[in-house]
């Protein structure tokens, strides 16, 4: 009779978190937050305690594993609305190479070695560092990598991140700096285009001398 309601449980808790992962969104493993990471741990550790003891009540169980699921998507849909609690729960990315210079006091701010950096490059087929013009550590642990372009010495130019100037109508200063480009310049180049109200601006970038913008939905 045990192994009939243990048999049950499993079943039921199956089809339980199925649902409560559908419900928080699609993500990859590798892109999970620290945040989906925490909430999937401990739904995991909850269903096996359920699982191995089957005089417990049920709800002690479903309830916490709701609660998670309500908190995690509270704060979910709190990041989209507010950039600063979406760094905080998912974090910055991080630029490891800059212009083929590798940034040592970055690495060590996010704990990432060398070894780290040598064996994600060549998980990319990359074998030399110096062909690397830029890579990024991602929020989630994967390196992006953008390589040196082999241009002739004549048409030579600077590569670019293509970092945007604005999210969710708010002007990414740094980014700015990076580019050499101003708050004033910025502001001014969007009136010429036409549009007035920055806080409008759901997503603005910049490459090669041109834009690309995308409003708010109304």
């Amino acid at each position: 009779m045990e192994l009939l309601i243990i048999t049950g449980r499993t079943v039921f808790l199956y089809f339980v978190i199925l649902l409560i992962f559908r419900l928080m969104g699609k993500r990859e493993i590798g892109e999970l937050s620290i945040l989906d990471l925490v909430v999937f741990v401990m739904i995991a550790e909850m269903a096996v305690l359920a699982i191995e003891d089957p005089k417990d009540p049920f709800i002690h169980t479903i309830l916490p594993m709701g609660v998670l699921m309500v908190i995690q998507m509270g704060l979910a849909y709190w990041s989209l609305k507010n950039q600063k609690v979406r760094e905080l729960i998912d974090g910055k990315p991080s630029v490891i190479i800059d212009h083929g210079k590798i940034n040592e006091e970055e690495m060590k701010k996010q704990r990432y070695n060398f070894n780290d950096l040598i064996l994600q490059l060549r998980e990319k087929n990359i074998k030399n560092v110096a062909d690397v013009e830029f890579a990024i550590l991602e929020p989630s642990g994967k390196l992006s990598v953008f390589e040196k372009e082999k241009q002739s010495k004549k048409k030579q130019k600077e590569e670019s991140l293509n970092l945007p100037f604005i999210i969710d109508g708010i002007i990414q200063e740094e980014h700015l700096a990076r580019e050499n480009k101003t708050n004033l310049w910025l502001r001014q180049e969007l009136r010429r285009l036409g549009y007035k109200d920055i806080k409008e601006i759901s997503y603005c970038s910049y490459d090669d001398g041109v834009f690309y913008i995308d409003l708010k939905d109304s």
